[in-house]
């Protein structure tokens, strides 16, 4: 069924039934869903919520004539013959004999959905008292439209307090420089060092780009020896994360930089997962051994109870 639809409801003692209208590849269809009881559809009305003009209507028994909606008389849009009543001997092979659980689906000839607002079914042979009704249905349902999956979030990026740029000097003038640089501006220090700006993400690419715009500092990846990354704690004690080294050739440009940098973390998250399942394995064994350790002593103490029982006998 289409996202945009209209579900009509129409229940009396014995039959129950919901009418969906929506569209589908370019064509307006209605279902009519049986939820109680049993009914022979023969025609179906519609129209929109303007009751002027002139009422559609099918001769004979297939007519909504005193169908009431809050009773006022309905004008009908369109009507549409589906079957003339009457079971006869074959009722369970007659395409509009419903049953709870059944559906049955037509084509509507309309332009949009807004030109229904009343939906009327002319049934026979139902489970009614009467046996037969003229079903009027309005205040259609319109199921909300479902929300959109969000986009998985990408992990998030690691940080680091500190990072320092090891530069190869050229020679020239405009070699680059050494620099550290913080993620935040650090108050009462004797050494001037530069800082991300503020509210600058401390992520690695962050620093870097940071490290490039400095004129000063002439920064140049080609030139990079290596890149250190550092952890500051909350007494100021810093401790060295990692360090990326550049090539033999150095660095090609920012993307080799990057590329290398993915893959020193995708290198650490591998080590980090062995070293988790060493410790498992290690705590697995200690477990084992601390297990055959007291089997051990158990049988130490029932062979020394045993041997204590057979001196007592002796004696």
């Amino acid at each position: 069924m289409a996202a945009h639809s209209k579900v009509f409801s129409y229940e009396v003692d014995g039959l129950s039934y919901t009418v969906t209208i929506y569209e589908k590849d370019g064509e307006f269809l209605a279902d009519i869903d049986v939820l109680e009881g049993s009914m022979d559809v023969n025609a179906v009305y519609f129209g929109d919520d303007d009751q002027s003009g002139k009422s559609a209507s099918l001769d004979g028994p297939l007519n909504m004539n005193g169908a009431r909606l809050g009773g006022d008389k309905v004008q009908w849009d369109d009507a549409i013959e589906l079957s003339q009543p009457g079971l006869g001997p074959d009722a369970d092979e007659k395409e509009t004999y419903l049953s709870a659980g059944d559906t049955l689906t037509m084509s509507l000839d309309i332009s949009s959905l807004d030109k229904i607002d009343v939906f009327g079914v002319r049934a026979t042979s139902t489970t009614t008292e009467a046996g037969s009704i003229k079903g009027v249905s309005d205040n259609p349902e319109e199921p909300e439209e479902p929300e959109e999956p969000e986009e998985p979030k990408d992990p998030d990026e690691p940080t680091y307090d500190k990072v320092f740029f090891n530069a190869m000097p050229s020679g020239d003038e405009n070699t680059a420089v050494d620099a550290y640089i913080l993620a935040e501006e650090q108050e009462d220090s004797d050494w001037f060092m530069p800082s991300l700006p503020e509210g600058t993400e401390p992520t690695f690419e962050n620093f870097l780009d940071y490290y490039l715009s400095l004129d000063d500092l002439n920064g140049d990846v080609t030139e990079l020896e290596s890149i250190v990354f550092f952890d500051i704690d909350e007494e100021g004690g810093i401790t060295e994360l990692f360090r990326l080294d550049a090539p033999e050739d150095g660095f090609a440009d920012v993307d080799a930089v990057m590329q290398a940098y993915d893959d020193a973390l995708d290198e650490t998250e591998t080590s980090e997962d062995e070293a988790a399942s060493l410790v498992s394995a290690l705590t697995l064994g200690e477990a084992m051994e601390m297990g055959a350790e007291a089997y051990l002593l158990a049988e130490a103490d029932a062979a020394e109870d045993d041997a204590g029982e057979d001196i007592f006998d002796m004696a």
